[in-house]
């Protein structure tokens, strides 16, 4: 039983991939140390991957729940600045070099991709481990809101998504303009998926009732 210390992204993320893609060159790598290499940079950018399915207006019932355990325990371990937890017997299981190989290049290439579009600034929102610990919370948080079985009711997985995607972007690349735009999406999310669970309870109707209600006030004001 072990956890890898997470190192602080200090480099663009293209950059750090394609580290981890030369240093495990011609030799087969256990996921400890592949883990080592990518550090959390890597699992924030499976997590933001992870939310992208519910942008959508509307998502599949239940599918926020199987996605959302995985990016809960990816947030949890923000929190503690920790790969999470895995086995020893899995953490030093070898994986084929050259699939792994392929699998950071085109990861790399993608990366590229998004990157002119963030740039690290702001730097002390994501400086210490102190400031990333609550970053984690912050995630945690949107994660969680994510999960609340809400079937068919519009924007209440979206928010939640937009507030993970933008953490996991704005902490990939030390970049505290997107998480701060983090912090206000998951704080929006909050306040729609609270509004709408006061809202049932004080009308005794049902959350679908709820949201045609919310539906029908903005059709009238707009």
């Amino acid at each position: 039983m072990t956890a890898v210390k997470f190192r602080n992204p200090e480099v663009r993320l293209s950059e750090a991939l394609e580290t981890t893609r030369t240093a495990v060159a011609g030799h087969a790598v256990t996921l400890r140390e592949l883990l080592g290499l990518v550090g959390e940079q890597g699992l924030l950018i499976f997590c933001a991957i992870l939310a992208v399915p519910f942008v959508l207006p509307v998502t599949v019932p239940f599918m926020s729940t199987a996605l959302g355990a995985p990016m809960l325990v990816i947030a949890w371990a923000i929190v503690q600045n920790r790969v999470p937890w895995l086995p020893d017997r899995m953490l030093d299981r070898a994986l084929p070099g050259d699939t792994v190989q392929q699998v950071l290049e085109r990861a790399a290439r993608a990366a590229a991709q998004f990157e002119h579009l963030v740039r690290p600034r702001l730097l002390r929102l994501t400086a210490t481990d102190g400031i990333n610990s609550v970053n984690g919370i912050v995630l945690s948080l949107a994660v969680l809101l994510l999960m609340i079985p809400l079937p068919l009711v519009p924007f209440n997985n979206t928010l939640p998504a937009v507030a993970i995607i933008l953490l996991c972007l704005g902490l990939t690349e030390r970049d505290g303009a997107l998480v701060l735009l983090g912090y206000v999406s998951t704080v929006a999310a909050a306040g729609y998926l609270g509004g709408l669970l006061w809202l049932a309870a004080m009308t005794g109707s049902n959350l679908d009732v709820a949201w045609r209600a919310v539906a029908s006030l903005f059709e009238r004001l707009f």
